[in-house]
């Protein structure tokens, strides 16, 4: 895998960790939307993995929500799991966070621990897509093993 950039290599590292067997996929075209993914994984948009980065409104604390492609995060339901409101912070923030640009934001392996909270309807496809640290980088996994790894917490989120 040396011919992956620094930052996939760093997700194909801890995808390893976490007894996670994954290939990274490099595309020419940018996979950074889930539309734009799901053509060149050749997948339904649902089956992407959007990492989305909030913060806690009265923590500050950093929370990743995993959201199917086809859903739009529900901002009631967010909270309702987190356990407070939340906010989206700007990228700088993010970036800080995750050590990942937006548009490339895997599942795991953040320079800082969050909580993890995965929509329930990644679990209805055998296999899910996710980003791999840069906006052009993708890997499959199954969506329980996924969840296992990243010890999120499964529920409604739109």
């Amino acid at each position: 895998m040396t011919d992956l950039p620094e930052a996939a290599g760093r997700v194909a590292a801890e995808a390893a960790r976490l007894g996670l067997s994954v290939a990274i996929r490099r595309h020419a075209a940018s996979t950074r939307t889930a539309e734009e993914a799901a053509s060149a994984c050749g997948c339904p948009v649902g089956a992407i993995v959007k990492s989305l980065v909030f913060a806690g409104r009265e923590t500050g604390a950093p929370v990743l929500f995993l959201v199917s492609g086809a859903n739009r995060l529900d901002d009631a339901l967010a909270a309702a799991l987190a356990g407070e409101a939340v906010i989206r912070p700007d990228a700088k923030a993010v970036r800080a966070w995750t050590g990942f640009a937006i548009g490339g934001i895997p599942p795991f392996g953040h320079a800082t621990p969050m909580r993890v909270f995965a929509d329930e309807a990644l679990l209805g496809y055998p296999e899910v897509w996710a980003a791999a640290g840069t906006p052009n980088a993708v890997f499959a996994v199954d969506p329980r093993s996924l969840v296992r790894a990243t010890g999120a917490a499964v529920g409604r989120l739109a």
